[in-house]
């Protein structure tokens, strides 16, 4: 029985002196995360990415913290360092149509326009009524020069929202790129007017 005691007493004492220190880590990810999140709203990214890396000194699989950095480090151009943290996030959180998408832009403004195609598609297989998905595929693709996909995607997001106009100049845009093909095409044949039109189309 005393040896039980003492035991037990061993346990607790070791309890005493290890779970503030457990506590206190945690105590410090949780603020510096707050923090960063106060930096982030008010537009201090490089702050926020600092806090949030802070965080994740701390507690590496503070994922929320690779998430929201992945978001400071887009606000200011690393989109290197924003692709690397939204997979992160990704690997513990696969079904999240949104760390997708973010990353697609990413990608895209690292012109990795067939990264973005991968991701976006990803995205409306998980939720297909995403009409910023839909766009934002079809600019990757129009960028491509793909424009029969890409007319189809701003097709779908405009159908999603009728009034979204990003899309319908998008895929205006495209239409006219598609349209100052055909009329090339005809102006090679020798057609005047044809070659009038890409003049006009192209400015």
């Amino acid at each position: 029985m005393n040896t039980m005691k003492a035991f037990l007493l061993v346990m607790i004492s070791v309890c005493l002196f290890s779970c503030p220190i457990v506590f206190a880590a945690g105590e410090d990810a949780q603020f510096y995360f707050n923090r960063g999140n106060g930096y982030f709203n008010e537009g201090q990214y490089d702050k926020a990415a600092a806090d949030y890396s802070k965080v994740i000194s701390v507690d590496p699989d503070f994922i929320d913290a690779y998430y929201n950095r992945g978001f400071a480090y887009y606000k200011t151009g690393r989109f290197g360092e924003a692709i690397e943290d939204f997979t992160r996030a990704i690997t513990a959180n696969a079904n999240d149509a949104q760390l997708y998408h973010h990353r697609g832009l990413a990608y895209f403004k690292k012109g990795r326009f067939d990264k973005t195609i991968e991701d976006e598609s990803r995205v409306i297989a998980l939720n297909p009524k995403f009409p910023e998905a839909y766009h934002n595929r079809g600019v990757a693709y129009s960028r491509l020069d793909q424009y029969d996909q890409a007319i189809e995607d701003f097709n779908k997001a405009i159908s999603l929202r009728p009034n979204y106009n990003e899309a319908i100049f998008s895929r205006g845009f495209a239409y006219t790129q598609k349209a100052i093909a055909d009329f090339k095409k005809v102006c090679e044949a020798g057609n005047q007017t044809a070659c009038e039109n890409v003049k006009l189309l192209s400015k």
